[in-house]
């Protein structure tokens, strides 16, 4: 038996033949996927830390922030969800520094197939991680452009021909059917192509590349079985988890008593047994 204990972060993955899933608890590391079948416990004591400052807090916002935190840090403005919301040009931006290193930089824009096809976006050292966080059993870079901005306004033009969100519960149940990501690419940029060049214009010369060339992605996760009913798990409403681990995809952890988003519990204070 192994009992760990600290601060719950999200779960670190490597793509592989299946993926390598680590879940973190400070500096203390566990090794999931050996632990397929094995009971798992979770016991949460009522402690819940913030990711950014450390400060113990009484509730968590934006996945794993204290309050204040959250009304100060660039990271849980409003364009983070809407990236075309972005005012780092207008000298607004809360935290230049930090948003010339995950903003101003390269992004894609992709397909995956997660629940079904959708259209995403995700800093360019993010791929496949952003892919795998999103439990995208498929996934396709289509366009790099030069900032999160740029990707948030290519974004808001796709999503207008195909889903822009992944249905949790739906990815939690099984692998979806196959798509032919390359062809439903050249279809959706078909579909597209007047509203496309009017953006391109707008954006300005060598703002965004077509990755043609790129190939599909596949991935495969560490899973025994899927649920037949996906019921959500939650430290709020019962501190001791406990139950056989069946599977692990995306940010959830798969047990015979439920499914359990660790991302969501970023901060808070569990002892953990294998």
């Amino acid at each position: 038996m192994a009992r760990v204990t600290g601060n719950l972060t999200k779960m670190r993955a490597k793509p592989a033949a299946l993926v390598a899933y680590t879940l973190a608890l400070g500096s203390q590391k566990l090794a999931l996927n050996g632990m397929l079948g094995s009971r798992i416990r979770f016991e949460f004591g009522g402690e819940i830390y913030c990711a950014a400052c450390q400060r113990k807090t009484a509730r968590s916002f934006n996945q794993g922030y204290c309050f204040p935190c959250s009304q100060r840090l660039a990271r849980c403005d409003i364009c983070i969800v809407r990236p075309e919301k972005c005012h780092y040009t207008a000298g607004t931006c809360r935290e230049p520094e930090w948003g010339d290193a995950h903003c101003n930089q390269p992004h894609h824009v992709y397909l995956a197939n997660s629940s079904g096809l959708k259209v995403g976006i995700t800093r360019e050292t993010q791929v496949p991680t952003r892919w795998i966080d999103q439990g995208a059993s498929q996934a396709l870079s289509v366009f790099r452009v030069q900032s999160r901005y740029h990707s948030g306004r290519m974004e808001m033009l796709l999503k207008q021909h195909v889903a822009d969100r992944t249905d949790w519960r739906r990815m939690l149940k099984g692998e979806p059917e196959p798509v032919d990501l390359p062809g439903r690419r050249d279809a959706l940029v078909a579909e597209c192509e007047q509203e496309l060049n009017v953006l391109l214009e707008e954006l300005g010369t060598g703002a965004v590349t077509k990755l043609q060339e790129q190939r599909p992605v596949d991935l495969q996760y560490p899973v025994t079985s899927y649920p037949d009913k996906v019921s959500s798990l939650s430290f709020d409403k019962t501190p001791c988890i406990e139950g056989l681990l069946m599977g692990i995809k995306g940010q959830y952890l798969m047990l015979d008593t439920g499914v359990l988003n660790v991302r969501k519990f970023t901060g808070y204070r569990v002892a953990v047994e294998v």
